[in-house]
């Protein structure tokens, strides 16, 4: 289990921390909201607990934008606020849960273990047909596409239909062929150049210079990779 937490007492993320350690749980530690919220972004998670007092970025709005941009993650809240208000408010910003301060490490990794296990047994419906990547929240029902927190509006539905297909196979070479059936449909008739049309179209919509996600493998076809920065030759 990967863990982000964004406190900025070092000496609660040292407790933490050591208890991590004893349940085998890999935790990354971030003391300012910004930052914190950027990482989060950067990477995928198991779960995040979140203070609500926090430098550059408070809890609170943490979650709110985590929520708005659809990412699906149990989010546990760190206050030291107690008033049942207070309370809501953080429930209805998007966390799963929270934990008072002062607290147990033992009642903090109940709750962990608790919402991580509800979120597995909700996970199967809420997240079919959305894909996250570290760049890429892609869902199919609503068919919306955010890429690092953006949203992308001006796809047209075969752009979407072929974007999801290939961030759904990352690093998988597909040919034309294999695109225009799969994609188009068996029953497609058209010239294999479409597919090239569209990747353009994709490429100018999506990448940057420095980031592209869909690379051509020269006498094959396309894949989608976030990890390269070139085409290969």
């Amino acid at each position: 289990m990967k863990i982000l937490v964004i406190e900025d007492n070092k000496s609660v993320c040292s407790m933490i921390e050591m208890f991590f350690a004893k349940e085998g749980i890999e935790g990354e530690f971030v003391n300012d909201g910004v930052q914190g919220y950027n990482r989060f972004k950067s990477g995928n998670w198991d779960a995040l607990i979140v203070d609500w007092m926090l430098p550059g970025m408070d809890g609170v709005t943490i979650c709110r934008k985590i929520r708005e941009e659809k990412f699906v993650v149990p989010i546990i809240m760190l206050t030291a606020k107690d008033s049942e208000s207070d309370q809501v408010l953080g429930l209805e910003m998007g966390a799963d849960d929270y934990v008072t301060k002062p607290f147990s490490p033992l009642t903090l990794m109940a709750r962990i273990k608790a919402v991580t296990r509800r979120f597995q047994n909700q996970a199967p419906k809420e997240m079919e047909g959305l894909l996250q990547t570290e760049h890429f929240n892609v869902n199919k029902i609503t068919r919306e596409v955010l890429v690092d927190g953006t949203q992308v509006t001006n796809l047209t539905p075969k752009e979407f239909d072929l974007l999801y297909y290939l961030v759904e196979h990352p690093k998988q070479v597909f040919s034309r062929e294999q695109l225009l059936e799969r994609v188009w449909g068996y029953q497609f008739y058209g010239d294999e150049r479409t597919v090239d049309v569209h990747i353009k179209r994709l490429r100018k919509k999506v990448e940057t210079a420095s980031q592209p996600f869909f690379h051509t493998v020269w006498g094959v076809g396309y894949k989608f990779d976030e990890s390269s920065k070139t085409d290969e030759i």
